[in-house]
């Protein structure tokens, strides 16, 4: 393990996590300016069989996928191959059925498409034929007019674009994570991870829930009094969503439903079939290299990098009630993305998983854990230990 004295701070709140027995196995890492000045981790990678949690041991990261899914598909758009201004229907006809013709890339980028739900029951045959999935999704109807709301797309982001990359170039997301980021850079990353990576992969523990399948608050970390007077009413319509079967929180989580399988996310058919919404195994450090990687321009030109954080979409979110705030594919600082800084962009994953890089201060950050929270975006480990980051800077 590695901690530049100048992050002292920031270990300190890592080891208290473990001392406290908040934390069950993590890790994180830092990049400043390209140099890794924090690398920890510890706990355990499984609490059944009491494994450690060791310097390689990755996580299922759940919606941190989003940001990497993005990247690829930026890639095309800067060699000519997608126009994220134009139909989705320009590569993929089938899509425009049902008035989906004149959606927009850019419009599936940032959440504001209206398909948020596949509709039908994804059976777990299907789980790892995306084309299969995606085809469902061009049957269907948009919820809402497109381009004129955001809803947060938790699933169906993945596989949307996931087609659109597929008809482009004829490979899968995960293959191009692993010939044109992953492998390129030596980072622990895989969108789809193989056998090998399974093995010691750490085993999630599930934040409480009613019942399997149901979706967990939002975010742990909802300010009481958010400006405007909403909170109560902001809050209690998440906790009506979260438990409403039939919520749009709950039917955009829920389908392809991980629950089906024993161990959920933890069952080798769902770290296998690499979703591109929510799919990558990674460890801290092949999180963080991978946003040491973006604000270097070493996988988009620093234009185009500035040009796909610039906010698109920002306010009251159709899915999860708060209010988001979207690029091309990354998040920006909001309700669920809590970041002390306002040059940040990034992705959270579902239970606590941070992923998140910041320009103009040469920073990069990674967070992976096993014990996650009860809510859809943010824990408040994570946000403590990306605070203790930047008081550290």
């Amino acid at each position: 393990m590695h901690c530049d004295p100048r992050f002292s701070g920031v270990r300190e709140v890592f080891e208290r996590h473990f001392s406290d027995g908040e934390e069950l196995g993590g890790a994180l890492a830092v990049y400043l300016d390209g140099e890794l000045v924090v690398d920890l981790w510890g706990g355990v990678a499984d609490r059944h069989t009491g494994r450690p949690w060791q310097e390689d041991t990755p996580a299922f990261v759940y919606s941190c996928t989003k940001a990497v899914t993005a990247t690829v598909l930026l890639q095309l758009a800067e060699r000519g191959q997608v126009d994220v201004t134009a139909p989705v229907a320009d590569v993929w006809p089938e899509f425009a059925a049902e008035g989906k013709a004149a959606i927009t890339v850019e419009q599936v980028l940032t959440h504001q498409s209206g398909l948020p739900v596949i509709e039908e029951p994804v059976p777990v045959e299907e789980f790892e034929d995306h084309a299969a999935i995606a085809a469902r999704l061009a049957a269907q109807a948009p919820l809402w007019e497109p381009g004129k709301a955001h809803g947060y797309h938790a699933l169906t982001y993945g596989f949307l674009l996931g087609e659109v990359i597929r008809r482009v170039t004829g490979k899968t997301v995960g293959d191009l994570v692993a010939a044109e980021i992953a492998r390129p850079l030596g980072l622990e990353l895989w969108v789809g991870a193989p056998d090998t990576v399974i093995a010691r992969t750490a085993r999630l523990q599930a934040g409480e829930r009613a019942q399997p399948g149901q979706a967990p608050a939002p975010t742990e970390a909802v300010p009481v009094e958010p400006p405007g007077g909403r909170a109560r009413d902001v809050l209690a319509e998440m906790t009506r969503a979260a438990q409403d079967p039939q919520s749009l929180m709950n039917r955009a989580i829920g389908n392809p439903g991980m629950h089906l399988l024993k161990g959920g996310a933890n069952h080798p058919v769902i770290l296998r079939a690499g979703w591109p919404a929510a799919g990558a195994v990674a460890t801290a450090r092949g999180l963080a290299g991978f946003y040491r990687a973006l604000i270097a321009g070493e996988l988009l030109p620093s234009g185009a990098l500035r040009e796909a954080v610039r906010p698109r979409v920002t306010g009251p979110d159709r899915v999860l009630l708060l209010d988001t705030s979207f690029g091309l594919g990354f998040m920006r600082p909001s309700l669920t993305f809590f970041v002390p800084s306002e040059t940040a962009f990034g992705h959270t994953g579902m239970g606590g998983f941070i992923g998140l890089g910041d320009p103009e201060r040469g920073l990069a950050v990674g967070y992976v854990m096993n014990r996650m929270a009860a809510a859809l975006s943010g824990n408040l480990r994570g946000i403590r230990l990306v605070e203790a980051v930047y008081r550290a800077l």
